[in-house]
This record gives C-alpha cells, structure tokens and sequence, in this order.
C-alpha cells in the first residue's frame, strides 16, 4: 500500500511539475509578447512628422499613455472617437516624449508631454481619457497619477481596466466604478471604497464629470455618451453610424447582464500555455490608416494566444493615422520575418495604400494581402473575429468576442468547433510527463520492490 501511494504521488508530481511548468512557461511567454512588447529596433529619425494643429477655440481631450505598456484599443477608441466629431483637439500624452508601446507590438509617439501640454494650454485639459496603463513596476505610474490628481476637477473618462489606474488615485473613492468582467473579482478586492456596478457598461459620476466605462467595446459607449452630453445626441449618432457601430442602443441603456467565467476561459488560457507553433501576422501600416483599425488587428489576434502580430511598412518610416497619430512600424517591407498572413487594416486601404500594395505586389512573393476592412459596411470588430473563427477555431474566437464585451449578434462565427493544435500540444505534453513519471517508477521505485524480493532474507 505504502510503495502504491508513493508511485501514486511520483506521478502527479511528475505531471504537475512537467506539464504545469511547462503550461506556465508558455502561458507568461504569451502574455508578455502581449503585455510587454518593448521595441528592439533602431527608432527611425521622426524629423518632418508633424503634431496635429492646435486650434485654441476648441476643448483638448488628453488621451493617456503609460510608461509601461497602454492597451491598444483602450488607447485608440476615445482618441478616434473624439476626433472623428472634429470638436476637440485630440492628442496623445506622457509623461515625456520617448516613444510608447501599445499591447501586441505597436509603437506610438506622443504628441506632448505632460509640461509641454500644460503650458500650451495654461489649463487643464477639457476632458483626459483614462486606458489600461500596466502597473507592474507601481513607480513607473507614479508620474501619470500625479499628473491625473493635478488636473482631478476635469472630466475623466476612464476606459475598460484604466478604472484600475483611475482608482489608485483615490478619486473613484465613494463613486460609482465599473470595469473589465475579467479583472473585477481583482478590483473589487482592490479598491472596497469603490461601488463597482458589473451590470452596465458605463457608469457616471459627479454630474457627468467622471465616466468609467466596462470592458474594451464599452469604451466606445462611455464615449459617445460623452459626446451626446457635451455636443448633442445627433453628433453622438452620427459617429455611431460612420463607424457601423451596431450597439448604439448601449449608449442610451447602458444596463446588461454581465459576462461570467466559463468554459472559452479555459480555451484561452490553454491556447496561450500550450499553442506552441503560433501564426506570424504582419499589419501592413501606411498613412491615413485608422487607429482602431490597427490596434484591434493587434488585441483580437495577438490576445487569443494564437498570433503573433508585427508591424510594418513600405519604408519603415513613421506613419502618420488619420487623425494625426504617429505610429513606428517595426520592420520595413524588405525586411520582413515569415509571416503566415498579411493584415491591411483600414476602410479605405485598397485607396491609401495603393502605392504600398503594388510595392508589395514585387517582393511579397506572391503571399495575398488581405484588405480586412476595406469596401465594408461592417463594425471592424466583426470582420477580424469571423476571420479568427477560420483561421483557428469558434471558441478561440467566442472568448475573444467575450473579452471585447462586444455585445452585438449580427455576425456568425464559423470554423473548426475547438483548438485541435492547443489540445494535441496539451496532450503531447501529458504524454511526455508519464513517459518520464513511468522511467522513474521503473528505475527507481519497481526495481527497488524487485531487489527486496531477491534479498537471502526472504528465501
């Protein structure tokens, strides 16, 4: 009985320590290839690129960037929204100039710093948008804390986890807070003061001063409900309805059921530990691009823990967005990694980038440019999800839909029904965990019971 429970206890230990370690291994590889994409390539020369034009009679909306890495599509849908009604000025702020990370690999070039934007307007901000700014280092926040306190009588908006960082400062003390379904159980614990709502896609405080709105696609509601109060509800919808959005209703009743835990977690989690051989993407990026058009390449692909997405362009020249955002590509066309796709992003891209298709069309080999956005009347969220169903499989793509809180119900989801790939590498590794737990029973455990039997003893 005594040696059954030790071999017993040799093979779950075996197994955990085997296919545990190396489910962890992969699992923080993936999420730091999402969560803490630094640059390692040379920074191109950023002379001749061009801040917005700063025009004094119209409200400054300050959209935040953190010192670590800020999440792409928090970052990108207040900063596109609020330009896309041309009423405000819209720029990206750090606490200095150096270059910015967004999640998955993207680069993004301030347009001031925290100074050079307080004393261009010798005020605060009208209204300072709030993303998901990673706080594992609690020093490097230190600055955009400080800076948030200083300018705390403006309207915040904080969008999707960025109720973390709004928090930390204390200012969501005693008030309404909502955020991200998946990290509530954290911030709930984190922050008791705060009267977390699960059940609405924003909230408002202080007579509409303060904004924090749930998971990533709430973001677009917080900000239209914002533009509806300062600019009016026709402006409201008619951003709605240049972008396709198909949840506007949200925006009037912001009141759902929320989202729980369930089985696509698991699917999740175990593409992101066990998805060994990952899809290379690249994002073909060029000027007049839209700028949720490339992060949501970005978080719905580089997230499921199936891609790994990277960034170029024809000269791998800095790239000014649509509405005057800089982005840094990664590579240049001629120097790219194998890729297994390649992403054009962007409604208009077969018209703004067709001097960028044609250069690809001589060196790309003959590899297919897929124009995911272009000539569609579509929200972009729904192209890119209905392309990972196919290109990996529905619950890969179901979660990722759960993961962007995005609510709508008119597209379909088709492909392979699981992860094939996901569970073969999860079940190799099982396999090789009872090989090893099976040669040290045999060499160490059965051959000891086999020595005791031939013992002059027990003759």
């Amino acid at each position: 009985m005594l040696r059954f429970l030790l071999r017993s206890a040799v093979y779950a230990l075996i197994l955990i320590l085997v296919a545990g370690g190396i489910g962890t291994f992969g699992f923080l590889r993936s999420q730091k290839q999402f969560w803490l994409s630094v640059r390692q390539e040379p920074i191109p020369t950023l002379q001749g690129v061009e801040k917005p034009v700063h025009d004094p009679n119209k409200p400054t909306v300050a959209v935040l960037l953190g010192n670590e890495n800020t999440e792409g599509l928090d970052f990108t849908i207040p900063y596109q929204i609020f330009s896309m009604t041309g009423a405000y000025n819209v720029y990206a702020v750090a606490a200095d100039n150096e270059i910015r990370s967004l999640t998955g690999g993207l680069e993004v070039v301030p347009h001031y710093s925290f100074a050079q934007l307080d004393k261009l307007l010798g005020k605060s901000p009208d209204i300072i948008t709030i993303p998901y700014m990673t706080m594992f280092d609690a020093s490097t926040f230190q600055p955009v804390r400080e800076w948030i306190l200083k300018h705390k009588e403006t309207t915040l908006v904080s969008i999707c986890a960025g109720a973390d960082n709004l928090a930390s400062t204390g200012l969501l003390d005693g008030k309404l807070g909502a955020s991200h379904w998946q990290v509530m159980p954290i911030l709930t614990r984190k922050y008791p003061e705060v009267d977390w709502k699960q059940d609405q896609r924003y909230v408002v405080n202080n007579g509409g001063k303060m904004v924090s709105s749930a998971g990533i696609s709430s973001g677009i509601d917080a900000v239209l409900h914002v533009i509806s109060q300062q600019l009016g509800e026709p402006m409201a919808e008619k951003i709605a309805k240049e972008m396709n959005y198909p949840s506007y209703s949200f925006v009037k009743n912001p009141k759902v059921e929320p989202f729980q835990l369930d089985y696509r977690f698991s699917t999740y989690v175990l593409n992101n530990a066990f998805q060994w051989n990952k899809k290379e993407a690249g994002v073909l990026l060029y000027n007049g691009v839209e700028e949720m058009a490339v992060a949501s390449v970005f978080d719905i692909y580089s997230d499921s823990g199936t891609t790994r997405v990277h960034s170029f362009s024809g000269t791998g020249q800095p790239i000014v967005t649509k509405h005057g955002l800089i982005l840094l590509p990664r590579y240049e066309m001629s120097h790219l990694p194998k890729l297994d796709k390649i992403i054009v992003p962007g409604t208009e891209a077969k018209r703004l980038a067709e001097s960028e298709i044609k250069a690809w069309n001589k060196v790309g080999n003959g590899q297919e440019l897929q124009l995911v956005h272009s000539g569609s009347n579509r929200f972009l969220f729904e192209l890119q999800l209905e392309d990972l169903a196919k290109q990996e499989d529905v619950l890969t793509a179901a979660h990722a839909v759960r993961r962007l809180e995005f609510r709508a119900n008119d597209f379909q989801l088709e492909g392979k029904s699981f992860p094939l790939e996901t569970y073969a590498d999860l079940l190799l590794t099982l396999a090789g965990a009872l090989l090893i737990a099976f040669f040290i029973d045999r060499r160490f455990i059965s051959k000891r019971k086999g020595t005791v039997r031939s013992c002059p003893l027990h003759r």
